[in-house]
């Protein structure tokens, strides 16, 4: 089974952390939460949802993950600020290895550098932004590049984001 790392930090959009986390979990992967400092407790935007960090940035390697997993909300605009998450994320794309992000996720690898040429969405407001970073930019509830890149763009699209992300995991 997979090792998924989430990174995460305050103002993720609740739902689209739990819903993709239960999936994962109840199809057997491992699900790290990473932030800035282990232990340190992050808010979801709505307040339904207070994560517990597993690691710091600073203590893991993305080597040690299978998988890489960037819940939305105003989370990953906060987390690329940091050249740290920034890096980490890059890896995984650089790797092949499966990577999902929802709804502002993408913000995260558009930092990174790492969507030209790739298919993708995101939230309305970043569809642009993905198409300035040189992604092939599609308005559908879920995207799948390359066998290794999921994204979906709001809850609404939680289900297929679920379904296609357990399934490149499968």
């Amino acid at each position: 089974m997979a090792k998924i790392a989430t990174v995460i930090t305050d103002m993720f959009e609740d739902v689209e952390y739990t819903s993709p986390v239960e999936e994962f979990e109840g199809a057997g992967h491992e699900v790290v939460t990473i932030e800035k400092e282990a232990d340190n407790k992050v808010q979801g935007k709505q307040g339904d949802v207070t994560v517990t960090i597993d690691h710091g940035i600073d203590e893991v390697s993305p080597e040690d993950f299978d998988a890489l997993f960037i819940p939305g909300g105003f989370s990953p605009d906060m987390l690329r600020g940091d050249d740290r998450f920034v890096a980490f994320a890059k890896h995984f794309m650089d790797e092949k290895k499966p990577v999902f992000a929802i709804c502002h996720g993408p913000q995260l690898l558009i930092t990174a550098k790492a969507l030209e040429g790739r298919d993708a969405t995101g939230f309305k407001s970043i569809l642009m932004d993905l198409e300035y970073a040189g992604a092939k930019v599609h308005d559908e509830e879920v995207v799948v590049c390359g066998n290794q890149l999921v994204t979906s763009r709001q809850p609404d699209d939680m289900p297929a984001f679920n379904r296609e992300s357990i399934q490149l995991l499968s």
